[in-house]
């Protein structure tokens, strides 16, 4: 499916990851490891471009990728009662929902299920789940707001998948996501005071959408201006696996990287440099590779040479 992800020979499998299938926590993570291995051979996992252009922006869209039949029977299954509440926060996501019930189906599609290995590992943890209805005619959106509390992690992140399974025109709102702010450590409503941003993107999209968030990122829902119920499916995941090299192989370093990591955000203005550099130190952690840099964003703060003009003990 993904282009780059193609691989013409073999890839080599991330160390940290062998080491994991070879010793504890043992049968489960070798499990964890043939099903990355599975989905990298398939062609299923993100590329570096593409893993950069998350780490940039905090929000990757997939349009149209679930197919109309699925689309259709989570629509028809949502009108007859069905419920996405099974689960408990904390729940191995493997055995959050019954064997062959929709949401397990969901996730468990090819293209869904690279997307998630490829920034969270293989099967992780399942945090929450929310399925928004929004009625004909309700015109009140939400405030702008940052999912939960202020999040101090560098190394590691949470993943936010949002489905639409219904086309979503300009007129029935969906989802006002603000790229790039996903870094910026907030408390959920403390960026409620505002309320539009310069390069804000909203969530316009053809059914079966799949738009994939890094936990942190601002957003607000939008009134609903049509005569049709609004619907989106939403989970929240957590990393069980370091979130090193879980994309496809390839090449971390490279001009075009560099450029999509530096590119800012219309609404940053001076500040987007402060962005760069947090871009940067989560590369570093995705990739394991603590020397990378980009326009020596990071060189500069870490530059405090070692080596002496005269000796220890003062000039001579």
């Amino acid at each position: 499916m993904y282009a780059e992800a193609a691989a013409a020979k073999p890839q080599p499998i991330p160390a940290h990851l062998r080491r994991i299938a070879d010793g504890a926590p043992g049968a489960e993570a070798a499990e964890a490891l043939r099903a990355w291995r599975a989905l990298r051979d398939a062609g299923h996992l993100l590329s570096a471009n593409q893993l950069a252009e998350f780490v940039a922006r905090g929000v990757l869209s997939f349009p149209a990728l679930i197919d109309q039949a699925f689309n259709r029977e989570f629509i028809d299954w949502v009108a007859g009662g069905g419920s996405t509440g099974e689960g408990y926060v904390g729940e191995d996501l493997r055995t959050a929902w019954p064997a062959g019930s929709l949401v397990p189906r969901l996730l468990a599609m090819p293209q869904v299920a690279g997307i998630i290995a490829s920034l969270v590992g293989p099967s992780p943890r399942f945090d929450h789940v929310a399925l928004h209805r929004v009625p004909a005619g309700r015109l009140l959106g939400q405030n702008w707001h940052a999912d939960a509390t202020i999040d101090p992690r560098e190394d590691a992140f949470d993943l936010q998948l949002m489905y639409f399974p219904h086309d979503l025109p300009a007129e029935m709102g969906g989802t006002m996501l603000l790229p790039g702010s996903h870094l910026r450590m907030v408390h959920e409503i403390s960026i409620a005071r505002y309320q539009h941003f310069v390069g804000q993107m909203p969530t316009i999209c053809p059914a079966g959408t799949i738009h994939v968030l890094h936990h942190g990122i601002w957003h607000r829902a939008r009134g609903n201006a049509t005569d049709r119920e609004r619907l989106m499916f939403k989970i929240r995941l957590n990393p069980r696996w370091k979130q090193e090299r879980l994309y496809a192989p390839g090449e971390h370093r490279s001009p075009e990287i560099n450029g999509i990591l530096t590119r800012t955000e219309p609404w940053m203005g001076v500040e987007g440099r402060l962005e760069v550099i947090n871009r940067i130190r989560l590369w570093r952690h995705l990739t394991g590779d603590p020397q990378f840099d980009a326009r020596m964003w990071m060189g500069r703060l870490e530059s405090r040479p070692q080596a002496r003009i005269h000796p220890a003990s003062g000039p001579e």
